[in-house]
């Protein structure tokens, strides 16, 4: 999933409809076939039975119809808030069924980003499913044409939450919409009432914890530290827990006051003891788990629980016994394994949107979920790099004592930093890492020979491309990384400085003071930032040429960027590149469409391994067991040229997947500088307080086990950009790569021709 993809999944959980809530709104059967046609009621100029926004973006529209009597409308300009629309409608899932499907009408004009049907399924866990048409690339002018778009229903389903969206500007009509199920309409779909789980049955803590903290003694934190560690314990291991049977996010807020109370170590073990003698019985396991020493890559991380100096010998014992007695079913209420894939789907955890914050009881649920996430089902735990016990009672106090929302969701982000996942974020709170502002310099920023450098700015801006950052606001550049960084979750430094350039020059709309060094010069001019909806971010980050996505540079050499490729096009790039010495595949930017193996099995004579993975174990929380590999398979037209790819810290998770691939090609060489050390399927999950984060789920390898999370893909030959290049409009990695190619001398002269025909 990208990264904007993933956003826009996180943005829609709260445009016009609530987000959390236990029980399930029914579906209104009688009345929904008028509002999917836009013929009920309006109140206002907004469509009636529908939510969205933002406001003053989307609109009921009586002159530009498809049929009936009106349409709805969306429509954006520059100034539009946000970076995207919608319109959206929220329903019970209280039907059976194998497909949902929303099918309906869109009319566009002059939409600069894209317009879409959009549809997402929510459980106890947010965005069970989710699609779009970004795909598709609904952009630009385009008459009334019938859409369609579909999921599988999926079992844990409790809402349906769909509509039309439109990203950038421009504007979209829809109209005739309908909602079927099977191919029926939704009211002629089967009614079933989905089984009560705990998480339906309990509601002792809706409205809050009731936990007010105003500090923590060390006493205190070293007791919270051994609840995390035994709670994330018994939550993956204890069958009543397992089984669904517990709410054990309020089991853990039912538990807090008793460990906070507790005067020393001995004290709170023989709280932990009583609380967990008061869930239940564990029974004897029949069968019971055992662990399979077969391709076993990490083993559970459990020998603490043997530890009865930490513990003491009763609590030890009672752990111990419930590791022994665990089932074998491969069942957990709290995580499966996605089918073909095997990364974690973390379900039934609950956002807890509606929690008014601060609150210190969900707070420390917050940091308890995330920490123990990465304890069981991290596939890279091991190349953390942290002491992951410490990473946990070092932020009990910065977390459950942070005093309002904004404070508990930067301490958050400092929390997900310390996993060195450069998928892993607060992504639903990114607004509020530093520096913070709606507004930003017209000018993009990288980092080059560990520098921020601008690399394209707005005439307006004042800046000139290859200008040297040194001070933002009378704040040295320097000091300014060094404050932000902690709060930028990354595999690796390239790829932190890569996010925190993207960013550097935001805060308050207005002018702003910059320092530069210009020419071996010092020079300091005011410069305005403007809102970011007008900015050109997405092209900022990409590294590849602008423009065609194959071309050929000159007889002997043809390039194909992957940030625009098309799968149903691979073989004509490979037959239109015949005959050249060789193909520049460039991935400095994330690919358009999935093309690993339509475009791999061209570049391979033979059946190639490329790829080898890891999957947890439902039974053994912790392990994790080495899986197939996958492979390249031979197909025409083959090409028989050299083949160069490009990569550098923007190439990310997919991309750095299709480099893996390209790179078996035979004599295939890869250029530039090490990847964003991502890789993997992600696993999406909820933290209280409505936000929400995500992990690299799968651990992706070399066939021969080599890693590749934050090593990312090492290049074959290391070539980074120079400030000096930057200055003179050069693409130095690619002229390497055409270097390489031709085998001779290349002036920078000829490359530079070569690119801009």
């Amino acid at each position: 999933m990208s990264r904007f993809l993933f956003a826009l999944t996180c943005a829609t959980l709260t445009l016009g409809q609530p987000q959390n809530s236990n029980s399930t709104k029914s579906t209104d059967r009688s009345g929904l076939a008028e509002i999917l046609n836009f013929e009920t009621q309006h109140t206002g100029a907004s469509p009636g039975g529908w939510g969205g926004g933002p406001d003053g973006t989307v609109f009921v529209d009586g002159k530009v119809v498809h049929g009936g009597r009106w349409s709805a409308r969306i429509e954006r300009h520059a100034g539009s808030p946000g970076e995207f629309s919608t319109l959206t409608k929220s329903i019970g899932v209280d039907f059976s069924g194998k497909t949902i499907e929303l099918r309906g009408f869109l009319r566009t004009e002059d939409v600069s980003g894209f317009a879409g049907l959009w549809m997402r399924e929510d459980g106890d866990t947010p965005a069970l499913a989710f699609d779009n048409m970004q795909q598709r690339h609904l952009k630009g002018t385009n008459e009334w044409t019938e859409y369609s778009i579909k999921l599988p229903v999926h079992p844990d389903a409790k809402r349906l939450v769909f509509g039309v969206l439109v990203t950038g500007t421009g504007t979209a009509w829809a109209d005739d919409l309908q909602l079927l199920v099977d191919g029926k309409p939704i009211w002629d779909a089967p009614q079933f009432e989905r089984p009560k789980t705990s998480l339906d049955l309990d509601h002792e803590f809706d409205a809050g914890s009731r936990i007010v903290l105003n500090d923590l003694t060390k006493v205190q934190i070293e007791n919270l530290t051994t609840l995390g560690k035994v709670w994330g314990f018994l939550k993956y291991h204890h069958p009543l827990v397992t089984s669904g049977q517990r709410q054990w996010d309020y089991d853990l807020i039912r538990v807090l006051p008793a460990i906070l109370a507790a005067g020393d170590r001995p004290a709170a073990n023989t709280a932990l003891l009583h609380w967990i003698n008061g869930i239940g019985a564990i029974g004897t396991c029949k069968p019971c788990a055992s662990l399979d020493e077969n391709d076993l890559h990490l083993r559970p991380k459990l020998d603490w629980i043997s530890g009865k100096a930490l513990l003491g010998t009763e609590l030890s014992q009672q752990l111990q016994s419930i590791y022994a007695n665990r089932h074998a079913a491969g069942k957990q209420f709290y995580v499966s394994l996605v089918p073909g894939v095997a990364n974690p789907s973390f379900d039934h955890e609950l956002p807890y949107g509606s929690v008014h914050l601060p609150d210190a009881g969900f707070q420390v649920l917050g940091l308890y979920r995330f920490w123990n996430i990465i304890e069981y089902w991290f596939p890279y735990r091991d190349v953390v790099g942290e002491d992951w016990d410490q990473v946990l009672a070092e932020f009990i106090p910065r977390i459950a004592l942070a005093k309002n929302a904004e404070s508990y969701q930067r301490e958050l982000m400092a929390l997900i930093a310390k996993a060195h996942d450069t998928h892993a974020n607060l992504w639903s709170s990114i607004r509020l890492r530093p520096p913070i502002g709606n507004c930003q310099l017209p000018a993009n920023v990288r980092f080059i020979e560990k520098q921020a450098v601008v690399t394209e700015a707005a005439a307006a801006a004042g800046l000139k491309t290859g200008d040297v950052i040194t001070a933002l606001d009378g704040v040295p550049a320097a000091k300014l990384v060094e404050s932000w960084a902690p709060y930028y979750a990354a595999s690796n430094e390239p790829t932190r400085l890569r996010d925190i350039g993207r960013f550097m020059t935001r805060g308050d709309c207005g002018e702003a003071t910059v320092r530069v060094r210009r020419e071996g010069q010092d020079v300091e001019l005011k410069a305005n930032r403007v809102p970011t909806e007008g900015l050109d971010a997405k092209r900022w980050a990409l590294h590849d040429l602008p423009g065609e996505t194959f071309r050929l540079l000159s007889k002997d050499v043809a390039y194909l960027k992957l940030s625009s490729v098309k799968i149903a096009e691979a073989r004509g790039y490979i037959e239109r590149a015949a005959g050249t010495k060789g193909l520049i595949v460039d991935i400095r930017n994330y690919p358009s469409e999935f093309v690993v193996f339509a475009l791999g099995s061209l570049l391979v004579g033979r059946q190639t391994d490329f790829v080898r993975f890891t999957k947890g174990d439902l039974s053994n929380p912790g392990a994790f067991h080495w899986a197939d590999t996958a492979s390249l398979n031979p197909a025409q037209p083959h090409y028989s040229g050299k083949v160069v790819i490009l990569v550098d810290e923007v190439t990310q998770s997919q991309a750095e997947y299709t480099s893996m691939a390209l790179r078996t090609a035979p004599g295939a060489i890869v250029v530039g500088s090490s990847t964003a050390g991502a890789d993997g399927n992600v696993s999406q999950f909820s933290l209280p307080g409505g936000l929400s984060s995500m992990i690299s789920g799968i651990g992706v390898f070399y066939p021969d086990k080599r890693p590749t999370q934050r090593v990312g893909i090492l290049p074959d030959v290391e070539m980074r950009p120079t400030i000096a290049g930057i200055r003179d409009g050069r693409d130095e990695v690619l002229e390497e790569a055409v270097r390489r190619i031709v085998g001779l001398p290349v002036s920078t002269e000829e490359i530079k021709k070569m690119i801009k025909q």
